[in-house]
């Protein structure tokens, strides 16, 4: 009788769906926060570059819900007026990022040879200058605004994600299928499109997710440092910039942005895990 009684196995903790639960949340976040500016017409807010010099500095209130700046400015306004300017530059910064580096991986990785060392030693040449520096070298030279804190950033971090799409391609295709691919007389083309992509188009998701992040982190930076995003545009960092001043004064100027910032960040890293337990939980060859 005993032999007959299957035994139950400790359930790991992958298979609770916490990456899923993980995944869930950060959509939700997101989503709550084009759900806020899609609704902003309707939350009665004032202007984001609406000046009351009669309320400037005042803490949160029924009438100022997050307080204002030191312009008189309504905080929550330009919070919810940032979004689409915070996290539409990087998103914008990180399609540019990998509109570069998947053909040049991909290329690299199919062709081989002196054709993939002299595109890699390109990627290498441009790696070894220190990201920040590069970025601040581009920066200088097209002169301080958002649009030029995109390229910089978007220059400089490609090469990484490129030699990580080659490693990937590489890998990719000594995988038996592949050869059988080619064998069978199927283009490369073909190959490319079919074999190839769908396997490392999954893992690449979760490596953007978690490096836009990153790309949300380094031009809020670089607007908190006065090179990004410039008066009067509302911008998470900018207004991070903006508060360095007033911090002990007027606190919630200094608090409201760094919240958006580390909840836009908390989202992009926990949608990045959920994929990545998605895909470790996933049957071989099913994308």
């Amino acid at each position: 009788m005993a032999d007959s009684i299957p035994m139950t196995k400790p359930t790991p903790l992958g298979s609770l769906g916490l990456g899923s639960v993980g995944l869930v949340a950060g959509t939700g976040l997101l989503a709550l926060y084009v759900l806020l500016w899609f609704a902003s017409p309707y939350l009665f807010l004032p202007g984001p570059d609406k000046m009351d010099l009669l309320a400037r500095l005042s803490a949160p209130s029924h009438v100022h819900l997050l307080g204002t700046d030191h312009l008189g400015r309504d905080v929550l306004a330009r919070i919810v007026a940032a979004i689409p300017v915070s996290l539409g530059a990087s998103l914008l910064t990180m399609f540019g990022i990998f509109a570069i580096a998947l053909p040049w991986g991909l290329c690299a990785g199919l062709l081989e040879g002196r054709i993939d060392a002299l595109m890699m030693r390109l990627a290498d040449i441009i790696m070894a200058f220190p990201t920040l520096i590069l970025t601040l070298a581009i920066i200088g030279f097209m002169g301080a605004s958002l649009e030029a804190a995109i390229i910089g950033v978007a220059v400089a971090w490609w090469p990484s994600m490129a030699r990580l799409v080659r490693a990937l391609v590489l890998s990719a295709k000594e995988k038996d299928f592949v050869k059988a691919a080619r064998l069978g007389g199927a283009s490369r083309m073909r190959v490319v499109f079919y074999h190839i992509l769908p396997q490392i188009l999954p893992p690449l998701a979760v490596i953007v997710s978690l490096e836009t992040a990153s790309v949300l982190l380094a031009l809020s930076g670089l607007s908190f440092l006065g090179i990004g995003a410039q008066p009067p545009m509302a911008e998470w960092g900018a207004m991070l910039n903006d508060a360095r001043s007033f911090f002990a004064q007027a606190p919630h100027m200094f608090v409201a942005p760094g919240v958006a910032v580390t909840l836009a960040v908390l989202a992009f890293n926990l949608i990045g895990e959920g994929l990545r337990d998605l895909l470790d939980k996933r049957e071989p060859y099913r994308w």
